[in-house]
């Protein structure tokens, strides 16, 4: 087990478990999304194919969480908010995502329950920050 100091000093990326981990969360994200009713709304924002951003959301969120950068290289200045401000994210959609985020995370079970919980609750607020009114 790590010493407080020892989790402290690691970055949410570390303590999450990394890019493996990530891809993990993020495709139970995207197979929620494609398979449970509840979602279904978010899902029709969506492209047909969810490769591409299967193979994208885990490398921001790897950059964000303080891990490998390469998503902002391969994006130079570009946001989340900006890339998705042409979208009709409303208080459904953003609820959807965020529900969806918060389930996949759950589901994955990353053994750090502090930082799955924390990582779990940032990002619901950036996707319930995204809706217009």
């Amino acid at each position: 087990m790590a010493t407080t100091t020892e989790t402290s000093a690691a970055s949410p990326y570390d303590r999450i478990g990394g890019l493996a981990t990530l891809r993990q969360i993020t495709d139970r994200f995207y197979d929620l999304m494609e398979t449970e009713p509840a979602f279904k709304t978010l899902r029709a924002m969506h492209a047909p194919d969810l490769g591409p951003m299967r193979e994208s959301l885990p490398l921001f969120l790897a950059g964000w969480s303080g891990g490998p950068r390469t998503w902002w290289e391969a994006n130079p200045g570009k946001c989340m908010v900006s890339m998705h401000s042409p979208f009709g994210i409303d208080a459904t959609t953003a609820g959807q995502w965020a529900d969806a985020m918060r389930q996949a995370i759950s589901d994955v079970a990353p053994s750090d329950t502090a930082i799955a919980g924390a990582l779990a609750d940032v990002l619901d607020r950036m996707a319930r920050g995204m809706a217009k009114a």
